[in-house]
């Protein structure tokens, strides 16, 4: 009798379970279809990617090729241009003759469907000058792939430290460029479109340079989109590369979450790009005498801006004294200062990117440091 009724006990736990599970299923399909339209969208194809594009909203819908039409763009894969956690990247040739870059996603979990879905919808909201375009995907069984314009000047790492060669070096002038031509497309981003995305993985890497230097940003898998009036972005856990991302996405004691995560990685580029370009190494003695390296650059940069900001000496140390010298002395300036803005550990203290264009457009000489100093650890 005992041993009958507990098995009549475990049977009932079980069927509970069961029934337990199908609802939570059923109500996850329910949320999908009612605010997709669509149900798990990534399980149904290139049919499926469409539909779920077109009640998003997109501005551009890029067409779904078969993994056989990638292999064949690819001459099966033949010219891997990187290699990232997320997968690898192709050089490729459309049917029509146009040059592409084609992102191979590696693994199968659901996740990376959802990501994949994620920045298909993102990017194809997009449509700016400085936003890298998606002109494809492949979205066949495991394999996923998007199709992206070729950048034949590779990503704005190139020139970071460690990275950059002789005949690499970028001028202040195009370095400038590229620095006013980023917060363009983040302010773009952040208010030009229809429904609001913040990137959340702004680093060198995914800043592209076309034939003409020109940035576009690129990789929207991290990616949220938020409505207009929405002043904050709910996340699970933090999210980003480390070194670029904001502290209110490790600890909200910070702040909210929302564009000005964005803001902060922008003004960390940024700092790094001009470290880079003046091939700055900070390093401190400690009280007993020894090298420190650790030192915080940004700080460093606070303490000393103007002596940073000197003109760069030649080959033989004497400095040329030229209208050049002026110009750079500006630049740099203005970079830096921009960039301490940015990187303030409230998000509430920092601009928001309109405010960080209308800075750099302004003269350099009415821009006054931040009152003061930056979060060094986190």
């Amino acid at each position: 009798m005992i041993s009958l009724a507990f098995s009549d006990i475990i049977a009932g736990t079980a069927g509970v379970s069961g029934l337990c599970a199908i609802i939570a299923v059923a109500a996850l399909m329910w949320w999908y279809k009612r605010r997709y339209g669509m149900v798990m969208p990534w399980r149904r194809g290139v049919s499926g990617v469409e539909s779920f594009l077109q009640k998003q909203g997109a501005l551009l819908h890029p067409k779904g090729y078969t993994y056989s039409e990638v292999k064949r763009m690819t001459r099966s894969f033949a010219h891997k241009l990187g290699q990232g956690g997320y997968g690898a990247v192709y050089r490729g040739s459309m049917p029509d003759g146009r040059e592409v870059a084609v992102k191979m996603l590696a693994g199968m979990l659901e996740g990376d469907g959802e990501e994949f879905m994620n920045e298909v919808a993102s990017i194809s909201r997009t449509s700016h000058v400085n936003i890298v375009t998606l002109v494809g995907y492949c979205l066949q069984g495991p394999k996923r792939a998007l199709l992206y314009e070729y950048m034949p000047n590779g990503s704005l790492e190139r020139y970071t430290f460690g990275s950059s060669s002789g005949e690499d070096t970028l001028s202040w002038d195009k370095l400038f460029g590229i620095v006013v031509g980023v917060a363009r497309g983040l302010e773009y981003l952040h208010t030009g479109c229809n429904t609001r995305i913040v990137h959340f993985d702004i680093k060198p890497h995914n800043i592209l340079l076309d034939q003409d230097m020109c940035p576009k940003i690129s990789d929207f898998g991290l990616a949220k989109l938020c409505g207009q009036k929405a002043s904050r972005v709910s996340i699970a856990g933090a999210r980003g590369t480390v070194g670029y991302i904001a502290p209110e996405v490790f600890s909200r004691s910070y702040g909210a979450v929302g564009s000005k995560a964005d803001v902060y990685s922008y003004g960390m580029v940024v700092l790094e790009m001009v470290g880079a370009r003046k091939n700055v190494h900070v390093s401190v003695t400690d009280d007993d005498g020894n090298s420190n390296s650790s030192r915080y650059f940004p700080q460093w940069l606070y303490e000393n801006l103007d002596q940073f900001c000197r003109p760069t000496t030649m080959s033989n140390g004497e400095i040329r004294g030229d209208d050049d010298d002026a110009t750079e002395v500006l630049l740099v300036r203005k970079m830096v200062v921009v960039g301490l803005w940015c990187i303030q550990s409230k998000p509430d203290s920092r601009p928001s990117m309109g405010q960080v264009l209308e800075m750099l457009e302004s003269n350099s000489a009415d821009l006054q440091l931040p009152p003061k100093a930056l979060c060094t650890a986190y």
